[in-house]
């Protein structure tokens, strides 16, 4: 069962293209552009959403004014905050209502998925996937923290499609891979600008890899990539 979102965001193009991205990623979205719309949709189905997406800065009813009038009915349904405003004061008032997380904008719209599957994962652990870490040789992917360690070291960030490429990479070992059926296997398409990306994050994952005894990244000139494992 696909898992529910109520999103309040007021910008119309920044609304769609969230709307349009979660529902890619298997959410099943209500959008409302303003506090008031999403507050009586919410006195409706309460016990229908798994987590609320808020912008703070919403005509009428400001995302605060909502979240306080949402936690009166449901204090147990998860919740972050969107806004273009960085400031101390407003995090820690959202964070004092209940918000389970903060994000600024601009954003980047991977991370905002990630930060919603963990929050969902941590308030039902129960009826979300489980994903486990990925060992091979000496380093281990923890794909849910985003989370790379060598030689059971200090964990090291990596971006969401860092961790994704490395994962695919893991399970592809010691083969040839091209560039054009990684680029469509991870990210659905191959263009120049995504080919870009994949370049800087092969070189990024190698650098991280150097510190590694038993996994490498190997360059097939005209081709694409062998990932190594000794």
């Amino acid at each position: 069962m696909k898992q529910k979102i109520l999103f309040v965001e007021d910008q119309e193009d920044l609304g769609n293209v969230v709307k349009q991205y979660l529902e890619i990623m298997n959410f099943e979205v209500e959008w409302c552009t303003n506090g008031q719309k999403a507050f009586q949709l919410f006195q409706t189905q309460s016990k229908e959403f798994d987590i609320l997406v808020i912008d703070i800065q919403l005509p009428g009813m400001d995302g605060f004014e909502l979240a306080e009038k949402i936690v009166k009915i449901n204090d147990a349904v998860p919740f972050l905050f969107l806004t273009a405003r960085n400031e101390k004061k407003d995090r820690i008032y959202g964070l004092k209502i209940g918000a389970d997380d903060y994000i600024s904008k601009p954003f980047d719209i991977d991370e905002l998925v990630l930060r919603i599957k963990n929050i969902i994962k941590r308030n039902h652990p129960a009826v979300t996937e489980v994903i486990s870490d990925i060992s091979i040789g000496d380093i281990k992917l923890h794909k849910d923290l985003l989370k790379l360690s060598i030689s059971n070291k200090q964990q090291v960030p990596l971006t969401l499609r860092e961790a994704e490429l490395l994962e695919y990479l893991c399970n592809h070992p010691n083969r040839v891979l091209k560039r054009e059926d990684i680029l469509v296997q991870l990210w659905g398409e191959n263009d120049y600008f995504l080919g870009r990306s994949l370049d800087v994050f092969i070189s990024r994952l190698r650098k991280l890899l150097s510190a590694s005894k038993s996994v490498s990244i190997e360059n097939v000139y005209g081709i694409g990539f062998i990932f190594n494992i000794k």
